[in-house]
């Protein structure tokens, strides 16, 4: 399956574009963002698990990043509730499960460089924020590797950031109020991927907004 696969392309994905498919697990259910491949694949998604929901043991023969967006995912090692930020290396396994409120995750796969052995279990509700670049602007540094950067932003309403272009690229999702920049607007749920080099002016209105951002990942053709 190739889905988004062209990563000179612009991709804008927003919550009135979800189609949520079944998976080959029961009460698994998955909406790709981008995909390169079939059941084992380089790929984006958003997983969403229904109540009491269990995911058989599998090695991440390429790396999994994982942010938890509703309910509480676990797994042999932990339980994780809405806001933790987990990456499991290259070679680690596990058997995730959920319990009666079930779960919708982000989770990347197969996207790890092969040095990257870090393991992490961040409860983002807890880590401090440091000022951004401009006023309105607050950061919390997820993970960095290589160039790659991973973080979130918050964005107080109305603020402004500055022109700047992408090296390496960009993907957002949007976990609160709205993101916006010069080509729209992109409610809670949206996803976007900027390729290498492209440039934008992003901003805020009365909303504000939280997002997730990974930069410097991407393909430079």
């Amino acid at each position: 399956m190739l889905l988004n696969s062209d990563f000179s392309q612009r991709v804008v994905i927003t919550p009135e574009d979800y189609q949520w498919v079944a998976s080959p697990i029961v009460g698994v259910e998955r909406m790709m963002l981008d995909r390169i491949g079939d059941e084992v694949a380089r790929a984006t998604s958003l997983v969403r698990y229904a109540a009491n929901s269990r995911f058989p043991e599998h090695t991440h023969d390429g790396g999994e990043e994982i942010l938890v967006l509703d309910g509480i995912f676990g797994d042999e090692h932990g339980d994780y509730p809405q806001g933790y930020y987990l990456r499991n290396p290259i070679g680690s396994a596990h058997s995730p499960r959920v319990g009666p409120e079930g779960a919708i995750i982000l989770v990347k796969l197969h996207q790890f460089a092969e040095d990257d052995k870090r393991h992490c279990a961040m409860d983002t509700n807890t880590q401090p924020w440091r000022q951004g670049l401009v006023d309105g602007l607050t950061v919390m540094s997820l993970h960095s590797h290589l160039g790659e950067n991973v973080a979130l932003v918050k964005w107080a309403p109305n603020t402004q950031f500055n022109p700047h272009r992408h090296w390496g690229g960009e993907e957002i999702f949007v976990l609160e109020g709205t993101f916006h920049d010069e080509h729209g607007s992109y409610p809670k749920g949206s996803w976007l991927r900027n390729p290498h080099m492209s440039m934008h002016t992003p901003f805020t209105k009365e909303d504000g907004a939280l997002i997730y951002v990974k930069v410097g990942h991407l393909p430079e053709n």
